[in-house]
């Protein structure tokens, strides 16, 4: 990993003198609640307290990490503002308009799976067809009715300095996940609780909590987001995606009974070394420093942890609700392998569709190598295959089949 850049030098120097507050965190929640609170108008968080204090939690955990440097506390609360604006508006416009929770979401598609197992590249072939509906990281940021166009210009701009900021301060990032403001994005950035402030600091106690907590209120809020999304707006198939459904199927498929899951597929040891390569280019911005047999060993427990709980799900579905993909189906040759995709989940390939898939190939490619190593972060393959046991075995069967 390359030296600390300059520009996220200069911020943290900037904003230095913010880091105090981390010590009164609860004061620090109670402004961004109140704020949040307004764009909800004068509903309060009737039915949503238990939410409301989870996030407080959030950020008592997050201000205790010792190393948090002042971008890094700066995201935290960014992080909750957003989760909690992005309720309150979601609860004012089904307020305004009731029929908005009587939008179907029906057979809704989710990908899913470990991370770095080509997830992005199957959701964006998944979200080609016009058949299809994927939500827009603009979307995602402010999800809200649909806009005017001049208004949806602003949306996609501030989702675009969004982007702009964090690339700035890293501009490794954008080589190992790319992103637009535009392209369709993991739907998790609505889900209320997922782990990705693990990812930003050291907050143990929320690791814990996480393997603690029922979910199912969390789905059905992020039911509401998609709803909120589709209202006076055509209905077509939700295509959805994120690494970090796989510890909740079971509240997941409560929620949505009749959604096809899309679990993809490749050696642990690779997907865990690549993953983990990804953190540590978040834990440069957030971090004063960075432990990386710490971050290692986190996340090796947090994804094997992860992928028991969804197989233990997994067992308990229909078969035809589960559709695997191996790694190699559409990172090999995504011209074969994509018509059979669409085939498994009940969806038509088109020639169009096909004439725009080496686009969708080349978004999910950064534009240089990523090269990763297990040993950087105290991890050694047998140390992956003891955590993965299970899942390698089903892994073994669908490469057999």
């Amino acid at each position: 990993m390359s030296s600390t850049p300059v520009p996220l030098k200069l911020a943290n120097l900037l904003l230095g003198p913010t880091l105090a507050s981390r010590r009164d965190p609860d004061r620090v929640f109670d402004r961004i609640v109140a704020r949040a609170g307004r764009v909800g108008g004068d509903r309060g968080w009737d039915g949503d307290e238990e939410l409301v204090e989870s996030f407080r939690f959030l950020l008592r955990e997050w201000a205790k990490d010792e190393d948090l440097a002042p971008v890094g506390w700066q995201s935290a609360q960014a992080h909750v503002r957003r989760h909690l604006t992005n309720r309150a508006r979601v609860r004012r416009l089904i307020a305004e308009n009731p029929a908005i929770e009587e939008e179907p979401v029906d057979r809704p598609v989710f990908v899913v799976g470990l991370p770095r197992t080509a997830t992005t590249l199957t959701h964006g072939v998944l979200s080609l067809s016009d058949d299809h509906r994927c939500p827009l990281l603009w979307e995602l940021l402010a999800p809200d009715l649909e806009p005017s166009p001049r208004e949806r210009r602003k949306r996609i701009t501030a989702a675009r300095r969004v982007l702009d900021g964090s690339h700035l301060l890293n501009p490794r990032f954008r080589d190992i996940h790319p992103m637009t403001a535009e392209g369709p994005e993991e739907c998790t950035f609505l889900l209320p609780h997922a782990p990705v402030p693990l990812s930003q600091a050291r907050i143990p106690a929320y690791h814990a909590w996480h393997f603690e907590r029922d979910f199912v209120p969390d789905y059905r809020r992020l039911k509401q987001a998609f709803q909120v999304l589709q209202y006076g707006r055509p209905r077509r198939r939700w295509i959805l995606k994120s690494p970090f459904h796989t510890a909740n199927l079971d509240a997941l498929t409560k929620v949505f009974p009749d959604a096809t899951l899309v679990w993809t597929h490749r050696d642990p040891a690779a997907a865990v070394a690549s993953f983990c390569s990804l953190v540590e280019v978040g834990m440069v911005i957030s971090q004063r420093e960075v432990d990386l047999r710490r971050l290692g060993a986190t996340w090796l427990d947090l994804l094997s942890r992860s992928v028991r709980r969804g197989l233990a799900a997994r067992a308990d579905l229909p078969r035809e609700a589960v559709v695997d993909v191996p790694y190699s189906s559409l990172g090999t040759d995504p011209a074969a392998g994509a018509p059979k995709l669409y085939e498994a989940i009940g969806a038509r390939w088109t020639e169009a569709d096909a004439a725009r898939l080496p686009e969708a190939a080349t978004r999910s490619k950064g534009s240089r190598p990523h090269r990763y190593d297990l040993a950087r972060y105290g991890l050694t393959p047998a140390d992956v295959e003891s955590a993965f046991a299970d899942y390698n075995a089903l892994r073994a069967e669908v490469d057999r089949a």
